[in-house]
């Protein structure tokens, strides 16, 4: 490890930001997780409260914050769908207003700053797999537009301010994560599918099942976002982080009621508007630039991810909205 840096998580709290600070609690840095806590758990980071080197902070990242830090990971907003549709200008101006302040903030402190994008900003692609070149087929007026275009102008920002400011960024495009500490009713297919088949009830799939995602383990995409900060090579991106293999959502629920030994049968629903066919991302960079790939198979994490679901008290678990 290099110097101890002073490290800002801003969503620090949910799944991925989670899993991150504690990475980064255990490399010994000091890091301030901020989070408003809609869609997070304050159980994910109540363990890192006693460490000397991590605090927490309650704070919304559309309302201006002044912390002296060296590097920032910009995680906050609402990821999964029933969550980012609740209240889709909340969620606009998370991405957009959390982009501006976090980086003025960067600026300001000479600080660098990450930008966790998605690979919704491909929308419903028509190059397959994706890559960072594609520019996306994005609907700007669809039910998923406050998510897709909130990442798509964050990226914006982000490249403004390092053309205009000399601000240093990196920029990743996230694809589908999963791992423990997911909210059980995010609404999310691999949630979903795990809660479903854990209570005996039928799984939810939309449409024919035969739309295709890549399923990334957590701890392979924590290592990709930290990989990327880290990096030296004045790579700013954007850059995919991803597991390339595709599988269909039918042949995920085929793996999750093998893996619970589930007897769940499977419910079929009309599925949502806009909602991507194919999702799979080409890696080439981030193996080329950071020599990263993920490592776990897709059984093997869907096990860890099951046995975290059975360890914990479902109805302690409150959705956050009534969209999940």
């Amino acid at each position: 490890m290099g110097r101890i840096q002073r490290i800002l998580v801003t969503g620090g709290a949910g799944f991925l930001g989670s899993r991150l600070c504690e990475r980064l609690v255990e490399a010994g840095h000091d890091v301030i997780c901020l989070d408003n806590f809609f869609t997070s758990q304050k159980t994910n980071v109540a363990h890192l409260l006693t460490s000397p080197n991590f605090e927490l902070i309650r704070h919304d990242v559309t309302v201006p914050v002044f912390l002296e830090v060296d590097q920032i990971y910009n995680l906050a907003c609402p990821a999964a769908p029933g969550h980012y549709q609740y209240n889709p200008i909340k969620t606009m101006k998370t991405s957009v207003q959390g982009a501006i302040n976090m980086l003025g903030m960067a600026k300001r402190c000479r600080a660098r700053i990450l930008q966790a994008s998605t690979s919704e900003v491909y929308g419903d692609p028509e190059v397959h797999p994706q890559v960072e070149t594609y520019r996306g087929n994005v609907n700007p007026i669809g039910p998923r537009a406050c998510y897709d275009e909130g990442k798509r102008a964050a990226e914006t920002l982000f490249m403004d301010y390092y053309r205009m400011n000399g601000v240093d960024i990196r920029i990743v495009r996230i694809f589908n994560t999963y791992g423990p500490r997911m909210h059980p009713f995010d609404g999310r297919v691999v949630s979903n599918f795990i809660r479903q088949a854990l209570a005996g009830e039928p799984l939810t799939l939309y449409g024919d099942g035969q739309q295709t995602r890549s399923f990334c383990y957590l701890d392979d995409l924590v290592d990709g976002l930290i990989r990327m900060m880290d990096n030296e090579l004045d790579f700013i991106g954007p850059v995919n982080l991803g597991n390339p293999n595709e599988f269909t959502i039918a042949e995920l629920a085929e793996q999750v009621l093998k893996l619970t030994g589930s007897s769940s049968t499977i419910e079929h629903r009309p599925l949502p508007a806009d909602d991507p066919t194919r999702r799979c991302p080409d890696i080439t960079l981030a193996r080329e630039k950071l020599g990263w790939e993920p490592k776990v198979p897709l059984a093997e994490g869907l096990r860890q991810t099951i046995d975290w679901f059975r360890s914990v008290d479902i109805e302690q678990f409150r959705p956050p909205t009534p969209n999940y």
